[in-house]
């Protein structure tokens, strides 16, 4: 597979990473263990380089992630994140160095790897000034515990004051044809900075895939129950978009899944989207997406089609939202 750069650091990386999220958390019951670790081995044979896990997740998210990758640890990058009390992210906030240092020592042990590739805040803490998270992660990078630091969903205000203590390498936010706030001011400011960006939930939480509609129902747990985008009247409204962007991907001998990723590795040379899966035929699409061509021409038209067609309902609901706001 094709390799990108994120940030100044040389962190190289393949163009489609893998979220690793959906097999603990998030999206109903967890994989089971066996099959979790094969599905991550087998992306890996399939070309995957880039592995994105995080405290909040779970132990056993860490545990897998670090077991799968064992055989090939010097190949791959591993990401994770700290940010939250106790790693539960309803229980607020915390980022304070001392909770750094702990979470760090604590995923180094669960995955048995002597450095984190890639250490996250996982959402900003409005209580521990950025300048504090930087320079926590700083100390652990001279120790030699981490490698590159990581936000995500930061504001500009976070990253520029994050960046100007610590090198940031990357940021990890919510993009794609279904969330392109970014647009207006993240990316410029990371091109700017240089400093990656990887998008989570580049299929829009698995809508822009083509396979969910107005009858499709979620497990127990599945966080989609509870999201706007994805109540009856929503759906309903965002299918249109859905349905041409098929058409395209019809065209194009592409499913709609590769268009979604494809338009995404199209903006910038150094976004790495890290679409989530628990099966791998999912994975095989995803990373064929890296592989679609898409001209100015189709570009265009899609800007067109975006343009024409706003995605009906918010991202997250009103008490979800309050887990990515805190950046004043």
């Amino acid at each position: 597979m094709q390799k990108r750069k994120l940030g100044n650091g040389g962190l190289e990386v393949s163009a489609i990473g893998l979220g690793c999220m959906g097999m603990t958390f998030g999206y109903g019951p967890a994989m089971e263990k066996t099959a979790a670790i094969k599905l991550i081995r087998d992306s890996y044979e399939l070309g995957v380089t880039f592995f994105d896990s995080a405290e909040a997740y779970g132990e056993a998210n860490e545990i897998l992630v670090g077991e799968a990758l064992a055989p090939v640890r010097n190949q791959v990058v591993i990401a994770t994140k700290f940010g939250f009390k106790d790693g539960i992210p309803t229980a607020g906030f915390d980022s304070t160095p001392k909770r750094i240092r702990e979470v760090a020592e604590q995923s180094l042990k669960r995955m048995k790897i002597e450095c984190i590739d890639l250490f996250y805040q996982h959402r900003v803490d409005p209580n521990v000034p950025i300048e504090d998270v930087a320079g926590a992660v700083k100390d652990l990078i001279k120790e030699g515990k981490v490698k590159h630091f990581g936000l995500s969903e930061a504001s500009v205000e976070m990253i520029r004051r994050a960046h100007a203590v610590q090198p940031v390498t990357a940021l990890q936010s919510e993009y794609s044809m279904f969330t392109r706030e970014p647009e207006q001011e993240i990316i410029p400011t990371l091109e700017e900075l240089g400093i990656g960006f990887v998008p989570f939930s580049p299929l829009g939480k698995g809508w822009l895939t083509g396979k969910i509609d107005t009858s499709t129902t979620f497990q127990d747990g599945d966080i989609r129950n509870v999201l706007p985008r994805f109540t009856d009247d929503a759906r309903a409204h965002n299918l249109r978009l859905v349905s041409l962007i098929g058409e395209i991907a019809q065209r194009k001998g592409a499913t709609p899944t590769q268009i979604a990723l494809a338009w995404l590795l199209a903006q910038k040379p150094w976004i790495t989207p890290i679409p989530g899966s628990t099966k791998l035929h999912r994975v095989q699409e995803n990373i064929g997406g890296a592989t679609v061509t898409l001209t100015s021409a189709d570009l265009s038209e899609l800007g067109e089609l975006l343009a024409k067609m706003p995605v009906e309902g918010a991202r997250y609901n009103a008490q979800m939202q309050k887990l990515i706001t805190p950046n004043k």
